[in-house]
């Protein structure tokens, strides 16, 4: 079984990162240090027989991989900085005082990972007094991660390769678009238009002609959900990532990432928010028409 195959980082920012501040330069760091060993961690059981998949209350599953990575990213993490704050979807908060949070997704698409599909990620943000300064998106089955801090750009790195500037398309129609969004279900489930269906009684139609109208309107879709299709996103491979169903922990880490890769992360009202329970990442370009369609009515 595999135990390292994830870009080793960096023990510093890039140097054209010169506009980071000292104390979010060295949270990255600490991140990308702390990413790489809960990497590992996810690959020691990805594909192994020994796997257990249990449900929570929320009858999604989790793993014992799952609760191993976020253990090492709160370990590693608290230990770098003992003053910060962290949350993490397996194992709650800790209160901090520098005003620092950090909040992880140790396996974001665990129901990809059980199965053996290569596409979940590990996510990583840290926020300041309620704004974003960093995101790591790793996707250790494929050796790939991008990363961000706050005024020093997205980066993105494959296997052994140094880290290159990651940048969204310049694509600037949904015509010309590439749209990723998670599964079918989660679009019938979200209580979609909420000015029109508060109480969620149409049995999913409205989540399901939101899809239907974001389709139609682009170039084509695929359901590369979770922290894959932000990632796409991020380094010019798709224009439009949604999710209708949307926690903090994996909003908080894409925040910055696509933001400093030059796109726009939002949710479905277009406020920079990761605690509304949607997400909508987009090149930037396009983000105002993906809006329109979603208040669309009909």
């Amino acid at each position: 079984m595999p135990t390292d195959r994830l870009p080793s980082p960096p023990l510093a920012p890039p140097p054209l990162q010169a506009g980071v501040s000292a104390e979010n330069a060295a949270r990255l760091s600490a991140a990308l240090c702390a990413v790489q060993l809960a990497a590992q961690e996810t690959l020691r059981w990805f594909n192994a027989s020994a796997l257990i998949v249990t449900a929570k209350s929320d009858q999604s599953p989790v793993t014992q991989a799952d609760h191993g990575a976020e253990a090492i990213l709160r370990r590693e993490l608290l230990r770098a900085f003992p003053q910060d704050s962290f949350l993490g979807e397996e194992s709650g908060s800790v209160q901090g005082t520098s005003g620092y949070q950090w909040i992880v997704d140790p396996i974001d698409g665990t129901k990809s990972f059980i199965r053996g599909v290569p596409l979940y990620a590990t996510l990583v943000g840290c926020r300041c007094e309620g704004q974003g300064v960093l995101g790591v998106i790793a996707l250790p089955a494929l050796e790939k991660l991008v990363y961000a801090a706050a005024n020093g750009g997205a980066w993105y790195s494959s296997g052994n390769q140094a880290p290159v500037p990651a940048r969204v398309s310049t694509r600037t129609t949904l015509s010309q678009s590439l749209l990723c969004t998670s599964d079918f279900t989660s679009f019938a489930r979200r209580r979609a238009d909420k000015s029109s269906t508060p109480d969620g009684q149409d049995g999913g139609k409205a989540g399901a002609a939101v899809r239907q109208r974001l389709e139609e309107a682009c170039l084509g879709s695929r359901s590369w959900g979770d922290g894959y299709g932000y990632f796409l996103v991020a380094t010019g491979h798709a224009e439009v990532m949604i999710d209708p169903l949307m926690n903090a922990w994996d909003a908080a880490a894409v925040e910055t990432v696509i933001t400093e890769a030059g796109g726009r992360f939002s949710d479905w009202q277009g406020r920079g928010r990761i605690d509304s329970g949607e997400g909508l990442a987009t090149n930037s370009l396009v983000h105002e028409e993906v809006l329109q369609l979603l208040h669309e009515s009909g």
